[in-house]
């Protein structure tokens, strides 16, 4: 994969993995209800779509554990299963004996036919066997009562996952509502929605698109740009949690290559803007879907497409971290969720973000300009 990434990115601390798959999964269902208690507290915030914002994402983070937890709970306890399976002669014999034991009194296990001597042996045997079968039958009993742990857990979290799975849905609603209520954004410059619509129309590539924005108007003016900003280099959180699918340039199956990143995310991912960021513009563009250009400083414009829905309005200055859209798809109901978790496979990132950066008119690569996380 070229680029400085690997594997999966996150665009905030997400919470860390227990080598312990209960504990990952107790601690994922803490996560969820405490992602609840911020959802009720969010009412009354000062800064409405800021709190909203942290709870969906409170709520994608346990919900990514808890499916972690559940889907390492299900390896164990199919490995478990294979392993008793494997020994189910050995162990019925070690029931046996073990049972055969404690039918019989100690004084008749220790009587021999040829007499005391044979006893004696009988006994010395028996006093060196008998710790090792108790240990055969403790690792045995582990087993059993880890299987046992690992069911109620996956029973618990039932529970847990229809009260996050309600949860996040009941953020997204309220944080969308709060978004198109906001009015407290400062507005750079008043967009022209019928030339911006028009030039999207008859822009025949993102190229030609992103020429013509400038002469739209409403380009950040010289010496506009904000302080330090070529200094957040290498540090920026990406706008979303997802994995790296394809790197800049790199073709797809078709052979066609995209001068940016391709993200895999979650159904339904919140995306946020990384940097403080002026609107450009926002709405369906050629096939890339819904897209949202963000200008963070003169001569940058940042390009997120591919999601369901977009927030906010052309001249906007948004801080960084602000709700710009929400991607595609439907959350699993609760058995879907299971199934998959239980099954550990298929396919939970199937939609994708594509982002591109431009300096100057030309796209650059976007790697270097965020943190690897």
């Amino acid at each position: 994969m070229p680029g400085p990434f690997s594997g999966p990115f996150s665009s905030g601390p997400a919470l860390a993995a227990s080598a312990d798959p209960a504990e990952t999964a107790r601690e994922a269902a803490t996560a969820l209800r405490a992602a609840a208690e911020r959802l009720r507290a969010a009412g009354g915030a000062r800064d409405r779509v800021a709190a909203l914002t942290g709870t969906v994402r409170a709520y994608e983070e346990g919900l990514t554990a808890l499916r972690e937890g559940l889907r390492r709970a299900a390896l164990r306890e199919q490995t478990i299963a294979a392993v008793l399976d494997a020994r189910r002669e050995e162990i019925a014999r070690l029931v046996g004996v073990l049972a055969g034991i404690e039918r019989n009194p100690e004084t008749v296990v220790l009587l021999h036919p040829t007499g005391p001597l044979g006893a004696a042996r009988a006994g010395m045997m028996l006093g060196e066997v008998t710790p090792a079968l108790q240990a055969e039958a403790e690792a045995l009993r582990r087993q059993m009562d880890e299987v046992a742990l690992i069911r109620a857990l996956q029973e618990s979290a039932a529970d847990d996952l229809a009260a996050g799975l309600a949860g996040v849905q009941t953020a997204r609603t309220e944080l969308s509502q709060a978004i198109a209520e906001r009015r407290d954004l400062p507005q750079r410059f008043a967009a022209d929605p019928e030339r911006l619509a028009h030039l999207a129309l008859s822009s025949e590539t993102l190229d030609g698109f992103a020429e013509g924005l400038a002469q739209v108007g409403g380009m950040a003016p010289e010496g506009s740009a904000p302080p330090g900003f070529e200094a957040l280099r290498g540090t920026l959180p990406l706008p979303v949690e997802g994995t790296l699918l394809r790197g800049f340039e790199q073709a797809d199956a078709a052979g066609i290559e995209r001068p940016g990143l391709v993200l895999a995310t979650r159904p339904l991912a919140l995306v946020t803007t990384p940097v403080a960021a002026t609107i450009r513009y926002r709405g369906p563009l050629l096939d890339y879907g819904n897209v949202m250009v963000l200008e963070p400083a003169e001569g940058y414009l940042l390009v997120l497409a591919g999601m369901a829905q977009v927030y906010g309005g052309e001249g906007q200055v948004l801080p960084g971290g602000t709700p710009v859209g929400l991607m595609g798809g439907a959350d699993p109901n609760r058995a879907a969720f299971l199934d998959a978790a239980a099954e550990g496979g298929g396919n939970d990132r199937p939609e994708t973000l594509y982002m591109e950066l431009r300096q100057g008119g030309s796209p650059v690569d976007p790697a270097p300009w965020f943190a690897r996380q």
